[in-house]
């Protein structure tokens, strides 16, 4: 029965050895082949010209990274980071403070996007697009990086408590496009993590 057990366990870990050389690889590959898109800015407002946000966004959409993986419908609303229940930090990896550092976050691949709030159904790292004409003229490019809504509603991060009321309010019905689902660095890091505690 031992020898059984000690098979068994020896088969397991050569299953997750295959399975974590397999992840390393197709990592490699993923990385060999993305594109990665960085905006600096060195003025002391720390403001974006809109045009050099929409050429650097146009020219991922170029690469194809703007294909959506899938759609769905949910409601939108809007939040301050300094709300009655709120920390200023958020619920995700790198739990940013936003009453320091505002409400956009510099992403590695689609550049500078609105960070929002979202239920456990979409991953931390989950970009969504969207469009709500009464916001921007153009679609919104989000991250998920923060919690406590449920269901498919979406609570973008706003400057104020009054923007987050008068313009953003509740739009129901709304359409998002899924471009990229979580982090998937997150993902191989607990494996190596894991690996790591096994051996």
């Amino acid at each position: 029965m031992k020898e059984y057990i000690r098979s068994r366990i020896i088969c397991t870990l050569e299953a997750i050895v295959v399975i974590i050389t397999i992840c390393f690889v197709v990592q490699k590959e993923c990385i060999n082949k993305s594109t990665t898109t960085t905006v600096e800015n060195d003025s002391l407002a720390k403001a974006l010209d809109r045009e050099v946000i929409q050429e650097t966004q146009n020219n991922i959409y170029k690469q194809g990274t703007y294909n959506p993986v899938f759609t769905f419908k949910g409601e939108l609303t809007g939040y301050v980071g300094d709300c009655p229940l709120c920390t200023g930090y958020l619920a995700c990896p790198p739990r940013t403070n936003v009453l320091k550092k505002g409400i956009y976050y510099n992403d590695k691949t689609y550049g500078k996007v609105r960070i929002v709030a979202s239920s456990r159904n979409y991953p931390c790292g989950t970009i969504l697009r969207f469009n709500v004409s009464k916001l921007s003229d153009e679609p919104i490019i989000a991250i998920v990086l923060d919690r406590g809504v449920s269901g498919n509603v979406i609570d973008l991060l706003t400057d104020s408590k009054d923007y987050a009321i008068r313009k953003v309010g509740r739009v129901r019905n709304l359409n998002f496009e899924v471009l990229r689902k979580g982090w998937k660095k997150w993902k191989i890091l607990i494996i190596r993590s894991l690996w790591v505690k096994i051996f």
